[in-house]
């Protein structure tokens, strides 16, 4: 704890002033480099990533001034087929898609506004004593590739992924924890239970052994207990199990478990985060019905109808669901940062050497071969769309697309544009659309997350404790673990606790109390207001209590840090406490998703939130059914 801290990111994330993003073109890291320098590879930037400081002001300002002056535009006088704003897996995907219709000599330029590509599916690189290594920086899986539409399943094919052979080659190592004797446990901090203490849970519920070494009041361990015992009554008597799931659709996890099921306050505890990977809220904003589908304890003696198979996962909005028996969850070292860096390689060989779904592993992207003039797509880091209109009539109308790099703007033409961004800063962008669409594009608020990585010289700490996860409820990352054992090619996971790791930490910043939409506003603003100095500190502390009696000393055993803050992390999904059930079960039309995706001329809206789900495959999905909406008038 009393190591000096770097002074690489202090900036906080506060609104600059009016004229102030053109000052700060770019503030840390490759951001403040030209991408064609010969070092310049974001991918091992430390400090604070995600939404960097240099990815965001620009956005800002031109949010605050309600526009763009583009009276000092340059025109580059670069002509394209198709230009899209957004360099993440939708955009990508929408290139790839693209030039397999128009054909390989289309040309096609990706403006981004972030230091990378990929979007949120970026990974952080560490380099320790010569050894590399990497995390995911933020999407994580291919979830239950099962479901996987047709387009999403083709063209993972085509950019090279085998899952079945990456799980093949994993299949042992993924098992290792279990077989070191690792497993879960929960960290009871002092400031919530008057003292640090850290316990083991075992399998299921909470055994005998956990409750009696936890300081729960023997209420809260008795009533969990009860609610792990299977034997619950039927808290809804006389109702059908369809008018059940109506009643629970609409009262959170939170509601039925203190007032319905009525647990002590203190056993909540365990279950107030409840929703929060799939949702970025917990369980006060979590409807019951999406709690029991999820597989949460309450419901035993409720008699409810089994759901169709999949029928919550595979609905637009997504994610509702657990993953069915039998069905797999992909997760290469990296995340899909995997997926996007085949992407890039498909579009721009010569900037991703090799040739195989192993060798990308390890391939050292070269950044200044992203934008050469003579080859058919370019990717535009640093670049923040700020204004897309249409140009002329007929035959040659098409559409400018503007754009601030290294604080000056400029200009460029495209037969077409799809807006592969988020759903909510279209408007911005685009003020020409009708006021209807621009009205469904803002209904949707981004959830805000912080995936960190820590870099440490050993997991010895992990082994003397016997666990491999903690949860952390009360803490600043509430949860803290050593990160799936797999490798890829030559990026080699650590067989050994003696071995460099990389820890994963999660953070989703909420206010509990408040409405959903409400709770995200409120967790952005915390992301953009918080130093990475106080980040730094906090893991320093956490880590210490959390593992120090494993023997962690966090001034002596971490080496490196990188916090990948996105304040518009995940795609907004509908729920019952908020939303008709019909957006929710249903494809409805009337969903603000499906009214804000539609084309608007030569303009086309891709990503994630144009399905309102988070998932990689909607993302896919959207880029296909964007392209599919250029073809048709190109």
């Amino acid at each position: 704890m009393n190591q000096s801290i770097s002074r690489r990111d202090f900036i906080n994330g506060f609104a600059a002033p009016l004229g102030g993003a053109l000052l700060m073109p770019g503030l840390t890291g490759s951001s403040a480099q030209s991408s064609s320098s010969p070092d310049y590879y974001p991918p091992s930037q430390l400090g604070l990533r995600g939404s960097h400081d240099g990815s965001w002001e620009v956005g800002h300002q031109m949010r605050d001034q309600r526009g763009w002056d583009l009276s000092l535009a340059s025109d580059t006088g670069e002509e394209y087929d198709l230009v899209i704003v957004g360099g993440g897996i939708s955009g990508l995907s929408a290139a790839h898609f693209f030039l397999e219709k128009a054909g390989s000599d289309a040309r096609v330029l990706i403006l981004d506004n972030h230091d990378d590509f990929g979007g949120h599916a970026k990974r952080n690189e560490f380099d320790y004593n010569g050894r590399m290594m990497a995390l995911n920086g933020g999407t994580l899986n291919i979830e239950s590739p099962e479901r996987y539409n047709a387009p999403s399943l083709k063209l993972l094919k085509d950019i090279g992924v085998d899952l079945d052979r990456f799980l093949s080659d994993t299949a042992l190592s993924r098992s290792m924890y279990r077989r070191m004797g690792l497993g879960s446990s929960y960290f009871f901090d002092k400031e919530t239970w008057g003292s640090d203490k850290l316990v083991k849970r075992e399998g299921y519920g909470y055994s005998e052994d956990f409750l009696n070494e936890s300081p729960l009041s023997d209420v809260a361990k008795e009533d969990l207990r009860r609610l792990y015992s299977r034997e619950l009554p039927d808290y809804m008597p006389g109702l059908s199990s369809d008018q059940k799931k109506q009643r629970l659709s609409k009262i959170s996890y939170t509601d039925f478990l203190l007032n319905t099921v009525g647990i002590d306050p203190q056993a909540m505890w365990f279950f107030k985060d409840s929703g929060n990977s799939s949702f970025v809220v917990g369980a006060d904003a979590l409807p019951a019905l999406f709690a029991w589908q999820s597989g949460n304890p309450g419901f035993s003696g409720m008699d409810l109808d089994s759901s169709p198979e999949g029928m919550l996962a595979d609905l637009p909005g997504g994610h509702h669901g657990r993953q069915l028996p039998g069905e797999i969850s992909v997760h290469f070292p990296d995340g899909n940062a995997t997926v996007t860096r085949l992407l890039v390689r498909k579009l721009i060989p010569d900037a991703v050497p090799g040739h195989t779904q192993e060798d990308v592993s390890t391939a050292r992207v070269d950044y200044s071969l992203l934008d050469k003039s003579n080859q058919s797509t370019r990717i535009r880091l640093n670049s923040t769309v700020v204004h897309v209109r249409h140009q002329g009539s007929g035959a040659g109308r098409s559409v400018e697309v503007n754009y601030v790099h290294n604080g000056l703007t400029h200009k460029v033409r495209g037969k077409a544009c799809v807006m592969a961004c988020w759903n909510t800063v279209i408007p911005y962008l685009v003020p020409e659309l009708p006021a209807q669409q621009k009205e469904a594009l803002a209904y949707g608020t981004k959830g805000p997350v912080v995936y960190t990585s820590v870099g440490i010289k050993n997991w010895k700490a992990f082994e003397n404790l016997g666990i491999n996860r903690i949860y952390t409820p009360s803490m600043h990352h509430y949860r803290v673990l050593l990160d799936e054992a797999v490798s890829l090619g030559d990026l080699h996971h650590a067989e050994s606790p003696n071995e460099p790791i990389i820890l994963s930490l999660a953070r989703y910043p909420a206010a509990p109390g408040l409405p959903k939409k409400e709770q995200l506003i409120e967790g952005r603003r915390e992301l953009l207001n918080t130093s990475f100095e106080f980040y730094e500190r906090s893991i320093r502390d956490q880590l210490g209590r959390v593992l120090g009696g494993g023997g962690f000393d966090p001034g002596r055993d971490i080496f490196g840090i990188a916090v990948n803050r996105w304040p518009h992390g995940y795609s907004y999904t509908y729920n019952t406490l908020d939303e008709p059930w019909d957006w929710v079960f249903t494809s409805s039309d009337e969903r603000p998703c499906v009214v804000g995706r539609q084309p608007y001329g030569q303009i086309t809206i891709a990503n994630a939130d144009a399905a309102a789900s988070p998932h990689t495959d909607a993302a896919i999905l959207e880029a296909h059914r964007a392209v599919e909406e250029v073809m048709s008038f190109i």
